[in-house]
């Protein structure tokens, strides 16, 4: 045999050695790159799910700021420090989660400022790979979303007598105690110019015409986790 021959015959061993190591980092960077893609869908599920339960108990304040009609009461609401009903905004982010590969494995509201937690885990599992046990694994992922004001509501100093133009009006009967007149409120958004005045003989169908729009009232984003 030719020292040739010899050379190549023992560097074939080698050759399939290097090929087979090569093959094997290629199929594990391909598991963790199935892995990677994964949780990347999951947290997309998470985020949107979030938001999907923030969003929903913003128009719930809204709502709730109409039944309540009570401006001297208002401050909690306009603070966003509650989440209204949990319940209806917990199935939205169920919703949301299921339209986006996942289901939903919590929902709860969190304060200061008001919002929502949710976690979520995909429905399909990462997939057949090198790592044993990812056939049966599904991602997870967590999301916040919060709600927060930008609206603040204040008082209006009332003008005598409850006058529009604060003249007094003449009158020949005796004086006696006089009503204090009722202060009025105005609402105070970012984003809207002019203040809305809220007078204290406002009718509950007029407020329906001025109160801005939810996303007006407050926003609604990702907290940073």
């Amino acid at each position: 045999m030719s020292r040739g021959t010899s050379d190549a015959g023992q560097a074939f061993p080698v050759y399939l050695t290097a090929v087979a190591g090569l093959l094997f980092l290629a199929l594990a960077f391909f598991a963790v790159g199935m892995a990677s893609a994964a949780r990347n869908d999951a947290q997309g599920a998470a985020d949107a799910a979030a938001l999907a339960a923030a969003q929903d108990a913003r128009d719930g304040l809204r709502e709730d700021l109409l039944e309540l009609f009570d401006p001297d009461s208002w401050e909690d609401l306009l603070g966003g420090n509650e989440v209204g009903d949990a319940d209806g905004a917990c199935g939205a982010a169920a919703e949301f989660a299921r339209k986006n590969g996942a289901e939903l494995t919590g929902c709860d509201p969190v304060s200061f400022p008001a919002g929502f937690t949710v976690g979520v885990r995909n429905t399909e599992p990462v997939g057949d790979s090198l790592i044993p046990g990812t056939e049966s694994t599904h991602a997870e992922a967590t999301a916040t979303a919060v709600i927060e004001p930008r609206c603040d509501i204040g008082e209006t100093e009332a003008p005598p007598n409850g006058e529009p133009g604060g003249e007094e009006e003449d009158t020949e009967e005796p004086p006696g105690e006089e009503e204090e007149p009722e202060p009025g409120h105005e609402l105070v958004c970012d984003g809207i110019d002019a203040p809305i005045e809220i007078g204290p003989d406002l009718d509950p169908e007029d407020l329906l015409e001025i109160l801005p729009d939810p996303e007006e009232l407050f926003s609604v984003h990702l907290a940073d986790q």
